[in-house]
């Protein structure tokens, strides 16, 4: 069974999103409404940026200071398909992976307040684009060349990488990606230093509801820190 078949079951993504005009400029949050008929004040959050950026780190640091449940998109992937992220591209190829990561992001948008971490390509696709500026505020991770680099050779599993010339490949992916991911909502740095210090940029960018919610949460007695 092909990633395809096995994650399009039941896909909300089957049917075309509804374009909705922009609520927040590129880089500025200018409102903390909910997607239509969410009954929610609070959009879910969408991380998009290269791999090496920090998504996931980020992303569950910024989830246990909001208290949003937090999704990896490339594990939910994995869950989905069976199968790591090298098998699928090895088996099935780039295309149908795409495919599979598309449907598999529009299902998990379906969820209420969480914080999603995508993979490097999820935000090129136009409908994956449009799903998420439907249902939630997407956060560009802004990364060097240099740092992206330097946390990429630290691990082996990604397929884009496998060609023996990383910062080449890297820079070629920036030039063609970098323009498309700054139609998100929000862009900040990610620099090499702590996780923390991107989420507090991350703070400080979103609408005042936000940061009103992850000081209520950061106050709770029972409040547990995310997982590391």
């Amino acid at each position: 069974m092909s990633i395809i078949d096995t994650v399009s079951a039941a896909d909300p993504s089957d049917a075309q999103p509804d374009t909705q005009p922009d609520d927040v400029q590129s880089g500025v949050a200018q409102s903390d409404a909910a997607p239509a008929g969410s009954g929610d004040a609070l959009r879910s959050l969408v991380l998009v940026g290269l791999m090496g950026a920090g998504k996931s780190s980020v992303g569950r640091r910024l989830a246990g200071r909001l208290g949003f449940d937090f999704l990896d998109a490339d594990i939910e992937i994995e869950k989905a398909a069976g199968a790591s992220i090298p098998e699928i591209f090895a088996a099935h190829g780039e295309a149908a992976f795409r495919d599979g990561e598309r449907k598999v992001i529009a299902r998990l948008l379906e969820q209420p307040r969480i914080v999603l971490a995508t993979g490097g390509g999820a935000f090129m696709n136009a409908e994956t684009r449009a799903r998420i500026r439907e249902r939630g505020l997407s956060i560009w991770l802004k990364a060097e060349l240099d740092v992206l680099a330097k946390r990429c050779a630290r691990r082996s599993n990604r397929p884009l990488l496998q060609n023996g010339d990383l910062r080449g490949t890297l820079q070629r992916l920036m030039q063609e990606r970098y323009p498309v991911y700054a139609e998100a909502d929000i862009s900040v740095i990610s620099a090499d230093g702590p996780h923390e210090a991107v989420v507090e940029q991350i703070l400080l960018a979103l609408p005042p509801a936000y940061r009103k919610l992850a000081e209520r949460h950061h106050a709770e007695p029972a409040h547990s820190a995310s997982t590391e």
